[in-house]
C-alpha cells in the first residue's frame, strides 16, 4: 500500500497492539497500554478514532462491542515510515543513513558478516 497516511508516535503504540492482538476491543487496548503509558481511556479512544479516520483500521460491531482490526500491515507502515525518515533526515540518501549508523554503532563481527551477506545478495 503506497498511500499510507502519517501515523503519530502515540498512534503507533495503539497500532502495535492492534497488529498483535486483532481483533480487539478498545477495553483490551486500554488495558494493554495501562502499564506502558499514563493515558486515560478517553485518550486511547481518541487515538482509535484518529486511526479510523485515517483508514488504517476498521471494526466489526458485535452487540455493543467494537472489534478493531488493521487495514494496513505493520510491514507496509514500517516501510513507509522508513522512507519518510530517510527523506526527512538524510535527504533521501540511504547510503548516508547506513554510514551514519555503521560509524556510530558498535557492530559485532556477526553484525558485520550479516551486513556483508545482505550487500552481496543485493548485487
Amino acid at each position: 500500500m503506497s498511500n499510507i497516511p502519517n501515523i503519530s508516535e502515540a498512534e503507533w503504540e495503539v497500532m502495535k497492539i492492534i497488529w498483535e492482538q486483532h481483533p480487539c476491543t478498545s477495553s483490551k487496548i486500554i488495558e494493554l497500554l495501562e502499564n506502558s503509558t499514563n493515558w486515560q481511556p478517553k485518550t486511547v479512544k481518541s487515538l482509535i478514532s484518529r486511526l479510523l479516520k485515517k483508514s488504517v483500521i476498521n471494526f466489526n460491531a458485535e452487540g455493543r462491542s467494537y472489534y478493531y482490526y488493521p487495514l494496513v500491515s505493520e510491514k507496509d507502515c514500517i516501510k513507509e515510515e522508513s522512507k519518510s525518515f530517510i527523506k526527512r533526515v538524510y535527504n533521501g540518501v540511504v547510503k548516508n543513513m547506513v554510514l551514519n549508523f555503521i560509524e556510530d554503532d558498535k557492530l559485532t563481527k556477526e553484525d558485520i558478516a550479516e551486513l556483508e551477506r545482505i550487500l552481496k545478495d543485493r548485487k
